[in-house]
């Protein structure tokens, strides 16, 4: 079955952190950009970090630069973000897509999400 799974997601105070998975299946990740988004209740789907599959390349919302990054495994076909400094802001379901060699172009592969709470 071709698809992208994520799993981190839970419950954590301001400041801990957090790690986030996008595993890929019946497909090589790594010939997709794979981008991370967001989408807070009430609130419309925020693209938060994409990997670009050409290059490396990596790209941040203006929200999380400094606190997010983007490693991937190429070897595990999985792609993470890892949330540090975390703030109840952050607080949304995170989805993992697989687009079409670029960052932020239509994507291929959605996943159904894990949840971010942030929260003391």
């Amino acid at each position: 079955q071709l698809q992208v799974v994520e799993s981190g997601g839970g419950l954590v105070q301001p400041g801990e952190s957090l790690r986030l998975s996008c595993a890929a299946s019946g497909f090589t990740l790594d010939v997709y950009a794979t981008g991370w988004f967001r989408q807070a209740p009430g609130k419309e789907y925020e693209g938060v970090s994409c990997i670009s599959s050409s290059d490396g390349t990596t790209y941040y919302a203006d929200s999380v630069k400094g606190r997010l990054t983007i490693p991937s495994d190429n070897a595990n076909n999985t792609v993470y973000l890892q949330m540090n400094s975390l703030k109840p802001e952050d607080t949304a379901v995170y989805y993992c897509a697989a687009m079409g060699g670029i960052c932020w172009a239509e994507y291929d592969y959605w996943g159904q999400g894990t949840q971010v709470t942030v929260s003391s």
